[in-house]
């Protein structure tokens, strides 16, 4: 049996989401687990319900590596799981399939390489970030919810609550809570 696992970081990203699940279905997954987290979450839930579903001679389909994980020993402890049970590994876009000597060989090669590549490039980003403070051009994330805290207390002295007013104003409930402590 094939079982898709379908995986976006955000609900934002709605279009990828329904070209992996449109591919997987296309591929004759008969069954799909699907969720919108960050791959950096440890915690996916229908990845490990999908691992958990997988049977002996099953394979787990997902159209792209770095929908199934975000660093090698990541990869390398599903990979682990899914043999543990039998359980082949085949990803679309690489056209990998691990149920074959050759396929795995190619899974390790391709892992390895992507975390170099990402390593390279978030070392390149602190390069670029220590460049920009030295020439004192780099801010840091916009603080969004200090900058609306004048509104975030006049609400407050209105008497709306944390979580109403988190809705109206768009910031998450622990800022305005913070917002109103500093205030206190």
């Amino acid at each position: 049996m094939l079982v898709g696992y379908c995986r976006t970081s955000s609900i934002e990203q709605m279009a990828g989401y329904q070209a992996q699940l449109r591919d997987l279905k296309l591929q004759g997954c008969e069954k799909v687990f699907s969720e919108q987290v960050s791959s950096v979450n440890s915690n996916r839930p229908e990845l490990e319900r999908a691992i958990d579903f997988a049977r002996e001679s099953d394979v787990l389909v997902v159209t792209r590596l770095d929908r199934l994980a975000r660093s090698v020993s990541d990869l390398s402890q599903i990979v682990a799981r899914l043999e543990a049970k039998q359980v082949g590994l085949k990803i679309l876009d690489m056209n990998i399939d691990t149920t074959s000597p050759t396929g795995r060989l190619l899974m390790n090669l391709v892992g390895s390489i992507a975390q170099f590549e990402r390593e390279i490039m978030l070392a390149r980003q602190r390069e670029g970030i220590a460049k920009a403070k030295a020439e004192h051009k780099f801010k840091g994330r916009a603080p969004t919810a200090r900058r609306k805290a004048s509104q975030i207390l006049e609400m407050h002295l209105a008497g709306q609550g944390a979580s109403q007013i988190a809705k109206i104003v768009k910031v998450g409930r622990s800022s305005v809570y913070r917002i109103l402590a500093e205030a206190a």
